[in-house]
């Protein structure tokens, strides 16, 4: 269910109640068979997409960045080799320091243009965080969640209901053409935080 709440004349609330689907059973024995009434909508680990088109390996990246005009140097093959293997969200003192410590010569100065040049061109994200700014290797619209305790961050997907966006669809007077949460929450008390060690972002 879709409902307006009391909202300021800045400001558009919506607020939501949706049933919450059951957790599947451990057992691939006992699992039910997929439902066939649309896409469930996975959670991390997803191909990231370029403008339109699914990268499933840094190799697409490549030829992706050709298509782009974008030069591809040996600075900048291993700073898109190192996220696409990390597949986090790292700073670019992360990515110097990595590279480094695997051999690799390259100064923090080329990783930084090489990561705005990148992010300027869609290739990768780019998170502005209080502390700096963090890189991933997805590009495409998706959503994040962060462990309010260790501050770490993982990708998410997540697809709304079709009822939902038209809703905000005839309020708001907007199409959407895609969409982004950001998530935050604590670990329950039987588990760690299972999300990846936040980045020092420089």
């Amino acid at each position: 269910m879709v409902s307006d709440a009391p909202a300021r004349p800045d400001r558009i609330a919506i607020t939501v109640s949706l049933p919450i689907p059951a957790v599947a059973s451990a057992s691939a024995t006992d699992r039910d068979p997929p439902s066939t009434d649309g896409p469930a909508p996975p959670v991390g680990g997803a191909a990231a997409r370029i403008h339109g088109v699914e990268m499933l390996c840094v190799d697409d990246v490549y030829r992706r960045c050709r298509d782009l005009g974008l030069r591809l140097s040996r600075q900048r093959r291993m700073v898109l080799d190192l996220l696409w293997s990390q597949k986090s969200h790292l700073s670019a003192r992360d990515i110097y320091e990595q590279l480094n410590d695997m051999g690799r010569n390259i100064g923090h100065t080329s990783v930084y243009q090489n990561l705005e040049a990148l992010q300027s061109a869609g290739v990768i994200e780019c998170l502005d965080r209080a502390t700096g700014r963090l890189y991933g290797y997805r590009a495409d619209p998706h959503s994040h969640i962060t462990c309010l305790e260790s501050g770490a961050i993982r990708d998410l997907d997540v697809v709304l209901p079709a009822e939902m966006l038209q809703h905000i669809e005839t309020i708001t007077g907007f199409t959407i053409e895609n969409y982004t949460l950001h998530l935050v929450g604590r670990p329950t008390a039987s588990r760690p935080c299972p999300l990846e060690t936040p980045g020092r972002a420089r």
